[in-house]
């Protein structure tokens, strides 16, 4: 195995809890009207400005977007915790395959993310969703960083926490990966089974590191 791609929300970082606080800040703000945490979760996928773009019928999209991104960066270090088991496994894998992020989120968020759980060192490739035609679950954001880090997809593995994720990794056809050990997810089960199902990052990390050392036995 020489890369491991990631989807970003729920599974690198439990960062559900500011996606709808801020979701809902801004709807509430604009629109007037109090989404739960279900409604907007049915609305992952595309990156947070087409989100607010097709959902906010007031017509200061501009505006809204801007009350998204200070909401998220000013409320991230209390909504988000560092996740030990999850800093562990990156810290265990960099350097030892190439490590990427293939997620729905547009830059900006993702960045304000990585900033402050210091994760950016980890990554060699970020595709966010802004920067894909075609978001998860279309394969389109694994092979653009495949091709990017000049890896084969048989020597891939694509790990998430959603339909949409495990739909990406098949299509791609890299191995797939459920991912379900944060505290927050977006799903608890699949409609389509990936290859494997984690529900603990330490046992993931074992998986990977057994994988990679396999790999480099056999060469």
């Amino acid at each position: 195995m020489k890369a491991i791609l990631f989807d970003f929300d729920g599974t690198l970082a439990d960062t559900l809890p500011v996606l709808y606080h801020s979701f809902r800040t801004v709807f509430l703000e604009f629109d007037g009207r109090k989404y739960s945490d279900e409604e907007i979760r049915s609305m992952f996928g595309p990156p947070e400005t087409i989100i607010i773009e097709t959902k906010i019928k007031h017509p200061d999209k501009e505006s809204a977007k801007k009350l998204f991104y200070e909401t998220y960066e000013k409320k991230h270090k209390e909504l988000v915790k560092e996740n030990e088991k999850v800093t562990s496994m990156l810290d265990q894998l960099s350097g030892k395959v190439k490590l990427g992020i293939i997620t729905g989120k547009a830059r900006r968020s993702l960045e304000i993310s990585l900033r402050e759980l210091n994760m950016e060192k980890y990554f060699d490739v970020l595709v966010p969703g802004d920067e894909v035609e075609k978001t998860k679950p279309a394969p389109e954001g694994i092979e653009k960083a495949l091709m990017e880090i000049g890896v084969n997809k048989k020597d891939a593995l694509f790990t998430g926490d959603s339909d949409g994720d495990i739909n990406a990794g098949l299509g791609a056809e890299v191995e797939t990966v459920g991912a379900l050990w944060l505290p927050n997810v977006q799903q608890t089960s699949f409609k389509r089974n990936p290859d494997r199902i984690f529900k603990d990052a330490g046992e993931f990390l074992t998986f990977c590191l057994n994988k990679i050392e396999g790999a480099d036995a056999s060469e």
